[in-house]
């Protein structure tokens, strides 16, 4: 399997770069505006390296003309570039693989999906934390058992960390091309309250400011949820909790890319409708915060 890299300079890349690898993949070229990409060397060290799409986009549509295109194009861009990397990609004759969040407007989803059915190629969409061992025991546990009439799950979620002065001067700290805080961040937590307690949830109260800090209540049929979020505070906290139950986030997800990767190799990966719920209700939490 031949594979193309969009944003190899940034944190989550070494992730694909492995799950790439792991898989027994090959990675055929790499694209990002920054330079300093000395980890290709410890991966894939014969991988065409550009910094400029259209000479990129030249390389993969020239060997794709000679029946060596990519299969996948794995795309770690800045958020508000993954619709178009999406597009780019099955233009290209390839499948893509695509880290959260899939987009940040949910109106580009539908856009997607009629892509896919244009050239019958395939967005994957990344949702790690669901492929946890403790949270689909969780998952399971949840659905096997049988709770008295009305009772409801007391859920908290909580990721705090720091993020030091070089995110208020990058393209995270700008909402309109990170969606803020709830995506960048929020993102992986709402998929997993959604992922465990079904699609069926409105948002009560929001309260933050989607740069630093970010928290509220959610109601699902059998869950009352709470989430909070900051990167503002020294005290890191990755956690989930459910009925006093507490799993730890941070740990036991080293190789999550890589089974996601497996999977999609075997045509089981995550497809558009099943993070189509996170992206709105993100979105959703967001126009709370403005009144809207």
């Amino acid at each position: 399997m031949k594979f193309a890299l969009i944003g190899c300079a940034g944190y989550i890349a070494p992730k694909h770069l492995q799950a790439i690898k792991e898989v027994g993949g090959e990675l055929i070229a790499a694209l990002d505006p920054h330079d300093s990409v000395g980890i290709l060397d410890s991966y894939f060290p014969n991988c065409r390296f550009f910094t400029e799409f259209e000479r990129f986009d030249r390389h993969l549509d020239k060997l794709r003309r000679v029946g060596e295109g990519v299969d996948f194009v794995s795309i770690c861009s800045p958020n508000y570039l993954h619709d178009a990397h999406c597009r780019f990609a099955l233009r290209l004759g390839a499948d893509a693989i695509c880290e959260k969040p899939l987009v940040v407007n949910t109106r580009n989803l539908d856009g997607l999906i009629e892509l896919e059915q244009e050239t019958n190629r395939v967005i994957y969409p990344i949702s790690q934390l669901r492929l946890n061992d403790d949270i689909l025991t969780l998952k399971n546990e949840i659905k096997s058992i049988s709770s008295p009439k009305g009772y409801l799950y007391n859920v908290k979620i909580e990721y705090s960390t720091y993020r030091g002065y070089w995110y208020d001067y990058s393209w995270k700290a700008n909402e309109e091309k990170s969606g803020g805080l709830i995506f960048n961040i929020g993102v992986h937590l709402i998929d997993l309250l959604i992922y465990l307690f079904g699609e069926n949830v409105q948002v009560d109260k929001v309260f933050g400011d989607n740069k630093t800090h970010l928290s509220g209540n959610l109601s699902f049929p059998d869950a009352k949820a709470r989430f909070y979020l900051s990167i503002k505070t020294h005290e890191t906290s990755r956690k989930l909790i459910i009925d006093g139950r507490e799993i730890d986030l941070s740990n036991k997800f080293r190789d999550l890319h890589v089974q996601s990767y497996e999977n999609i190799c075997h045509g089981t990966g995550l497809r558009i409708k099943d993070v189509r719920r996170s992206i709105e209700l993100c979105n959703e939490i967001r126009n709370k915060l403005k009144g809207k």
